[in-house]
């Protein structure tokens, strides 16, 4: 007998065809496996999870080498405990420094990375921009940048930021 919850009839929907399964079944492949590469050379080689060198990486490169907590789990898509929980493993091994700040009546946290943090982060980048180039770029070519472009659409889709934080000058 079958639950009241199930349908008798499923309402017709508009089908993946063969070309945008196929695509899709390779996209999501990538989106599966793909951190799980990066995350792994980045600990064989590094000691640093793909969301810790994101949060290192991304402060490298903003005014004053300092983010607001919410910012950080925003840039990263993810919640503030998880954020937070990956700030002070970062924090715990010297690479950046989390401080309490007050403002417009509310409280809040900044992390801002170390010269210690700094240093990782050029220890860890070789390889880990290695690994990308070997592993996206170069199987991509000259597609590479049309795919970023297109992929931004989807980004903005979902509602998340898309600027993207240019190195400082030296």
């Amino acid at each position: 007998m079958l639950k009241s919850s199930v349908r008798e009839a499923v309402e017709p929907f508009d089908r993946l065809d063969d070309d945008e399964r196929r695509a899709w079944v390779n996209l999501a492949k990538v989106l599966l496996t793909l951190p799980g590469a990066l995350e792994s050379q980045l600990l064989r080689d590094a000691d640093l999870t793909l969301l810790g060198y994101m949060i290192l990486a991304r402060l490298s490169v903003v005014p004053g080498n300092s983010l607001r907590m919410s910012e950080i789990a925003e840039m990263a898509n993810g919640s503030l405990p998880r954020i937070s929980h990956a700030v002070a493993r970062l924090e715990d091994r010297g690479w950046v420094t989390r401080k309490v700040c007050t403002g417009q009546g509310r409280r809040f946290t900044t992390a801002t990375l170390t010269d210690a943090g700094r240093a990782q982060l050029a220890t860890a980048s070789p390889a880990h921009v290695a690994n990308i180039r070997r592993l996206v770029i170069e199987p991509l070519g000259a597609d590479f940048v049309r795919l970023g472009d297109a992929v931004q659409r989807v980004v903005e889709n979902l509602g998340l930021p898309t600027e993207v934080h240019q190195r400082p000058k030296a």
